[in-house]
């Protein structure tokens, strides 16, 4: 396992409070979508930590839409797991039934795939919650976590950014971003009802743009365009004007937050990102520039392209940066990890 990946779960374990590693003991895990960028640090994190926690078992499901990655083969060997390839809107549960804390991160994420598998995509995060939730709502669940997006805001006036747990949204139904932030508007519904009329206990997570170890370099968001840029040292293309802004928040980062929210084990809604370095697509771009300059001798050009897909940019968000007042409050979050540093640690990673 490389230096980056070891230190950065050493960092999610070391941000746990003494009381959230308690809660740990004794649970036997779920997580839908292993497979996918968010997925992969989790799995690694119980892999590595699992055991000395108490972990009792480590159940894991997907159906390697996009191939099965090299990294769950050694998983596989692993006694702590029993992982299993299947469909979460068809599989049958039973395998998983002594489950109690549950991570549903079954979706896609990246914008370029969900718009090419649309109708998967909402099953995934409508029948695939539901049928979750209709299989352990009579079993003795700890928690259920649910990947929600911060998509779910849609393109918020000025005046709504950052925006607050409570901003209900500004979204088109009907266009090709759709497909995501409507199926997980209505699955947050869900868990909403579900929590409201049956007391299953579920968090909803509402990420900002993670990246880091786990997210493939074929994912065609920015951070991973960038970096295969750097990497095969060509010009980082933009397929935009550059003046959209995001914040970046480090996979370890985004990690140990989902791990205290499901820990939480309440109903609760929560933004978790970065909230400190509000940035330009193209100076993140800039960043990936100077750091693939220190660390590769890397000295490409910044470029603007017009992109094939003609609704690769309809609907896209304007600003998206998280208001964290919440999660620090309540969970005593922050993040740790800024955006050059993270950039530095996933090239390094990758590089390795």
């Amino acid at each position: 396992m490389s230096n980056i990946l070891t230190e950065d779960l050493s960092s999610v374990l070391n941000g746990l409070t003494a009381e959230e590693r308690n809660k740990l003991f004794g649970r036997t895990v779920f997580i839908t979508g292993f497979a996918g960028s968010l997925g992969f640090m989790l799995m690694r994190f119980f892999a590595e930590h699992g055991e000395k926690l108490g972990v009792k078992r480590v159940y894991a499901l997907d159906n390697y839409i996009f191939g099965k990655p090299d990294w769950v083969q050694p998983l596989e060997s692993n006694p702590l797991f029993t992982i299993c390839e299947g469909d979460v809107i068809t599989q049958d549960f039973s395998f998983a039934e002594n489950a109690d804390l549950i991570f549903h991160m079954a979706s896609l994420a990246s914008p370029t795939y969900y718009r090419l598998h649309p109708i998967e995509t909402m099953d995934a995060d409508v029948v695939g919650l539901r049928r979750l939730l209709d299989f352990y709502q009579d079993k003795n669940t700890f928690n259920l976590l649910f990947y929600s997006t911060s998509e779910v805001y849609g393109d918020p006036a000025p005046a709504q950014v950052p925006p607050p747990e409570s901003y209900w949204g500004n979204v088109n139904t009907s266009g090709p971003r759709a497909c995501y932030d409507e199926s997980k508007r209505y699955a947050e519904t869900l868990c909403y009802n579900f929590h409201n009329q049956r007391n299953f206990p579920v968090t909803v997570l509402r990420p900002f743009n993670s990246f880091g170890p786990g997210l493939r370099t074929n994912d065609k968001r920015a951070p991973a365009d960038f970096a295969m840029n750097v990497l095969n040292n060509e010009p980082i293309v933009l397929y935009s004007d550059g003046k959209a802004t995001r914040t970046f928040c480090y996979a370890s980062d985004t990690t140990l937050v989902s791990l205290k929210c499901a820990l939480h084990a309440k109903y609760d809604i929560f933004n978790i990102g970065n909230d400190e370095e509000e940035m330009t697509i193209t100076q993140l771009a800039e960043i990936y520039r100077s750091v693939g300059g220190e660390l590769f001798g890397y000295v490409g050009d910044i470029v603007f392209k017009e992109h094939s897909d003609k609704h690769y940019n309809t609907d896209n968000p304007q600003r998206r940066c998280p208001d964290l007042s919440k999660i620090k409050s309540v969970l005593g979050y922050k993040p740790s990890v800024n955006t050059r540093t993270g950039v530095e640690r996933y090239l390094r990673y990758l590089k390795g």
